[in-house]
């Protein structure tokens, strides 16, 4: 992270919704770039139905056929910087980050009205190449059109879900003109019986 955009935006949005221009570099982001491109990226399966997001899962690949995560190779390497970053952001240990995915959106790619998976409690999200709109609206839904709140991704920024923009709201992701990539980092929801344990150890 460098320079004069290693800066916070004050979002008027959902309490919890934490956003940060300039949280990659442009040789940072041009070097993960590079190495996307290789990824064996795959069409997102949600139970029947593929996605055009093609994505690739690390530390665990979540079932929706079954709803239960699956075991996924480890976080690589070239990710390491990246989460670090977040955790210290987030305040949370990086170790604590057990979950990413690479996404790809593609020209016209979207993702529609959702809330993660209840597995999961904090979502960090990374966008890299393109531009998009993430979109948010109340849950239970009002409207099944409407966003009550919008953020534009730019390139190299960061956001962060949590409290009630994690769990009071939806997000979808609008669709793409240009290619773009984000990496989502999540952390696991506490079971119940480790309801003693402090938040940083979810």
């Amino acid at each position: 992270m460098t320079g004069q955009k290693d800066l916070f935006e004050a979002a008027a949005g959902p309490d919890g919704l934490s956003y940060r221009l300039g949280f990659l570099s442009a040789p940072e982001e041009a070097e993960l770039l590079e190495v996307f491109a290789a990824l064996p990226l795959e069409e997102a399966q949600y139970k029947e139905w593929r996605a055009k997001r093609r994505i690739v899962s690390y530390g665990g690949r979540y079932d929706f056929n079954e709803n239960e995560l699956r075991p996924a190779g480890p976080i690589p390497r070239f990710l390491y910087l990246m989460r670090e970053r977040l955790a210290a952001w987030a305040g949370i240990p990086a170790s604590g980050l057990e979950h990413a995915v690479v996404a790809e959106y593609r020209p016209g790619t979207q993702l529609g009205w959702h809330r993660d998976v209840p597995t999961f409690e904090t979502v960090l999200g990374v966008s890299l190449g393109g531009f998009a709109r993430m979109r948010f609206r109340p849950y239970p839904p009002r409207s099944t059109r409407r966003a009550a709140f919008a953020l534009d991704l730019e390139p190299r920024s960061a956001y962060i879900l949590s409290g009630a923009a994690r769990w009071a709201w939806q997000h979808a992701i609008s669709p793409t003109k240009t290619l773009r990539y984000s990496v989502t980092f999540r952390t696991l929801r506490a079971r119940p019986e480790d309801s003693g344990k402090s938040s940083t150890e979810d």
